[in-house]
């Protein structure tokens, strides 16, 4: 199973890295969008992950590693023919092609990885496949400043998007499943227990939205940074998770989850409150990497589930928890968008005050394993 996870893992990070280092130039300088039409976007691009509960009834017609191949080309597609639509409406098509397709794959990952690895190997091997994603990440950057003056929009989305159909592809004929696994519930399961993994899930969301919607924006936007500078920055970026995404999941084991998450929280606090504020491009992008480099501590929120859940609820449990974390994702950027017209400032101090809610909640994560182990 991991070498299964960590083939489409490769595959989809190609996918999603070229999307995601080419879309907020190609947006900008080929279709012409605003902030509030990017904002709109971002919100289209989240339905998907809403609509990440029916991964549950797709389970009643396919197994679930097989499921997981397939989410992977479907979200090949939809980079493979970003570039063939420069508009509003063509951009938001594909977008939720590759939502669709990305959305259900990190569902199943997921849930894969809780199922088949122990208490103790899961944060290691959710940091390892994290951190082959960002060696990917790496690859696919150098890429594209190799040949971003060789090459037009079209032609660099077609190359992502087919490298991440053709990894799909060959894992949909691999069959990874073990027998001993317990099956999974293929119903909605909703229990009042886990109700702090609810909380944190949707508040993971809502901030996750304005750091991916509106952070790069900002940098393009405000800074003029052009495409070499977004792809150096993701290839910076990278380069750091590579080496830190071990540490952290040895952080998760060490010093738990309530530590790592509070750390996590407090910090991004302090990094959203310097977006609002900053006047230097140089700043804005020491501000990114940090900010992605916390966002890696949210397995913690994961591992946390993992603990208190019964074994025969995490996948379902995985897909209500997608769909949780996306309800604010739907909404969040449009309003966003709309506060973006206002004052740019108003987005991530709003986003700093989100932050802070999670800090509290993180404090009742040592109360919820205690009761756990009193059932």
């Amino acid at each position: 199973m991991y070498i299964f996870l960590l083939i489409l893992t490769i595959a989809t990070a190609i996918g999603f890295q070229g999307w995601r280092t080419l879309l907020n130039n190609f947006a900008i300088d080929v279709a012409g969008l605003n902030g509030g039409e990017f904002g709109l976007i971002g919100s289209i691009r989240e339905i998907p992950g809403f609509l990440a509960l029916f991964v549950i009834y797709f389970l009643f017609l396919i197994k679930e590693h097989r499921l997981a191949a397939l989410s992977v080309i479907l979200m090949g597609v939809g980079v493979a023919i970003t570039g063939f639509m420069p508009s509003f409406m063509g951009i938001a098509f594909t977008t939720i092609i590759m939502s669709f397709g990305f959305h259900y794959y990190e569902t199943l990952n997921q849930s894969l990885t809780l199922q088949y690895f122990g208490y103790s190997e899961a944060p290691i091997v959710m940091a390892r496949l994290r951190s082959l994603g960002a060696a990917t990440n790496i690859c696919v950057g150098v890429a594209i400043f190799a040949v971003s003056g060789l090459f037009d929009y079209k032609e660099m989305f077609i190359a992502a998007g087919a490298c991440a159909i053709l990894g799909g592809i060959y894992c949909s004929f691999q069959d990874p499943s073990s027998k001993e696994i317990p099956l999974q519930h293929k119903k909605m399961i909703l229990k009042s227990r886990y109700w702090l993994f609810y909380a944190l899930t949707f508040m993971a969301g809502a901030r996750r939205q304005i750091f991916v919607a509106f952070a790069v924006f900002l940098l393009v936007k405000k800074f003029g940074y052009s495409i070499q500078d977004i792809t150096i920055l993701f290839v910076v970026n990278n380069v750091i998770n590579y080496f830190l995404n071990p540490l952290i999941a040895k952080a998760v084991n060490k010093y738990g989850e309530r530590k790592v998450l509070s750390l996590e929280y407090a910090s991004l606090v302090l990094i959203f409150t310097a977006y609002a504020f900053i006047e230097s491009p140089l700043i804005g992008g020491i501000l990114y990497i940090l900010d992605n480099i916390f966002f890696n501590f949210a397995m913690g929120i994961r591992t946390f589930f993992q603990k208190i859940a019964d074994k025969k609820d995490i996948a379902p449990s995985m897909a209500v928890g997608f769909t949780i974390n996306h309800i604010a994702a739907v909404a969040i950027p449009v309003l966003a968008g709309i506060a973006w017209m206002q004052d740019y400032r108003i987005v991530f101090l709003g986003a700093a005050a989100l932050s802070a809610v999670s800090l509290i909640l993180v404090q009742f994560i040592d109360h919820e394993l205690k009761m756990k182990m009193n059932l």
